[in-house]
């Protein structure tokens, strides 16, 4: 995330937390998806972009080993506040507050949609070395017929075809192994991608 999409989202944080930080606002597929994927690793996970700490209170609600990391200071001011059982760092996708192999799982849920194209593997492959092997990261994105920019409520964002950011984690020494699209009435086209690493790159330093 660069500084001008922190600064927008931190000027517009009490709108986006009154209006999607809660878990009631999420889809029931979505819900069903993280929840089971999450269960099955069962940790330690790191809900990249975390937000108002939604996921992750509902995730630690269930018993599993979860902590929160974003980027905007007002988003982990209200999700301390808000789940004071759980922890949440600032801090972003470039530097996630884990040790090389250290975790379980990622949740990146609509964590890259504002990276322009070309820096879209470079973040997976930042994820990618604190995942032990076999770690597992689970995106939620803007689905597309084709990678393009627009015009999100909060600042310019990218759709992305499955297969296209598909290939992006293959790149990134990740294997697909479930995806899923969306569509309905009064809302964008939705997919999500879960990924195992290879165990040949897991926990790799740079």
């Amino acid at each position: 995330m660069t500084g001008d999409v922190k600064d927008a989202y931190a000027l517009r944080a009490p709108e986006y937390i009154d209006r999607l930080g809660s878990i009631a606002a999420v889809h029931p597929a979505d819900l069903e998806l993280v929840t089971r994927w999450a269960a099955r690793l069962g940790g330690p996970l790191i809900d990249a972009g975390c937000g108002p700490g939604h996921w992750t209170g509902h995730l630690a609600a269930r018993g599993i080993d979860v902590r929160g990391v974003d980027q905007v200071p007002e988003f982990v001011s209200h999700a301390r506040c808000a789940y004071p059982g759980c922890r949440f760092d600032v801090g972003g996708l470039d530097a996630l507050p884990a040790s090389p192999g250290e975790v379980a799982g990622i949740l990146a849920w609509y964590s890259l949609i504002h990276h322009e194209p070309r820096a879209v593997r470079p973040a997976l492959e930042r994820m990618a070395r604190v995942l032990r092997p076999g770690g597992e990261l689970l995106l939620g994105f803007f689905h597309g017929p084709q990678v393009e920019r627009f015009d999100h409520a909060v600042t310019a964002a990218y759709r992305w075809p499955v297969e296209a950011l598909a290939e992006e984690l293959r790149m990134a020494d990740f294997d697909v192994i479930e995806t899923y699209t969306r569509t309905g009435p009064g809302a964008r086209p939705h997919g999500a991608i879960v990924a195992r690493l290879m165990s040949a790159h897991a926990g790799r330093a740079e």
